[in-house]
């Protein structure tokens, strides 16, 4: 369980010459919530991390401060992307940049189309990489340009695969920073993209163009981000898209690979979804209505 592994943690750490209480609690609290996708309430931090409610209560109120942590339901607390961001910012960012580079090169030279990675921040797609195609005529997206996650087909190939704790609290980020209601078809949207794997679709913001999507997963099988081929047909000297789709999977898997990532465990018959987690296999529904 990860609440035994947090509170073991906690209560075998060695005596320290220099203590920092409140920063331990602080930690604690992280640590306990990133090993928990449900998140968790007051008590049940306090009681697993052997604090009072009113200290644990104390540091909920700076880090939701701070933006580190959010209420989802009732008084549950779960992590934000604020770490994700934080992430962003160190060398293992460079390094996904670094190894997806050269894979995206070889991609946009094979079927002389541009491609761009793209990783979900908030309430929108940030384009992390851009290759253009090498012919005189095509289209690309502008390296560091954001979009809405409902606008993208990056956001919306994401979105899929992750799992249900991850997937709300993605909603909730965007909904409160957007103030729009969610699209009318999401549920079944996301359904038939995780059951396909990849997002094929006119663009939403571009006419003549067709996007096409595939995630790239991290160590834990969690999608990363997208690798996306924004499509425009040539009359000659060129992939056609079938051809283009094949090679866009390749070129995922070759990043996920790179990165040290791997795909889902897989899904059972009921639809829902199997994860490897603390040496077993748990069930989770992918798709509730939102």
């Amino acid at each position: 369980m990860a609440n035994e592994r947090v509170t073991k943690s906690a209560a075998t750490k060695r005596p320290v010459k220099y203590a920092t209480p409140a920063l331990d609690k602080g930690l604690d609290i992280l640590e306990f919530l990133a090993h928990d996708s449900a998140g968790a309430t007051k008590s049940q931090l306090a009681r697993e991390l052997n604090r009072t409610v009113s200290e644990i209560f104390r540091m909920l109120l700076c880090l939701e401060r701070r933006g580190y942590i959010v209420q989802v339901a009732e008084d549950r607390y779960s992590l934000t992307l604020k770490l994700f961001k934080l992430v962003q910012e160190h060398p293992p960012t460079e390094r996904l940049i670094a190894d997806a580079l050269p894979i995206m090169q070889r991609l946009a030279h094979e079927t002389i189309q541009s491609c761009h990675l793209g990783v979900i921040e908030s309430d929108h797609v940030v384009i992390l990489a851009q290759v253009n195609s090498p012919s005189n005529q095509g289209f690309y997206v502008k390296l560091g340009s954001t979009v809405d996650i409902m606008d993208s087909s990056s956001g919306y190939v994401v979105l899929a695969h992750q799992d249900v704790a991850q997937r709300l609290r993605t909603i909730a980020d965007w909904k409160r920073e957007t103030g729009k209601r969610l699209p009318s078809n999401l549920t079944s949207h996301l359904d038939r993209l995780r059951k396909i794997g990849h997002e094929r679709r006119a663009s939403y913001l571009v006419k003549g163009i067709t996007n096409i999507s595939f995630p790239i997963f991290d160590d834990r099988g969690a999608p990363l981000g997208a690798l996306t081929v924004p499509y425009i047909e040539h009359h000659k000297g060129s992939y056609r898209e079938p051809g283009v789709i094949k090679a866009l999977g390749e070129a995922a898997k070759e990043i996920t690979a790179a990165i040290g990532g791997k795909k889902p465990f897989g899904h059972s018959k009921d639809g829902t979804r199997r994860t490897t987690r603390r040496g077993g296999y748990r069930t989770a529904p992918l798709f509730i209505e939102v």
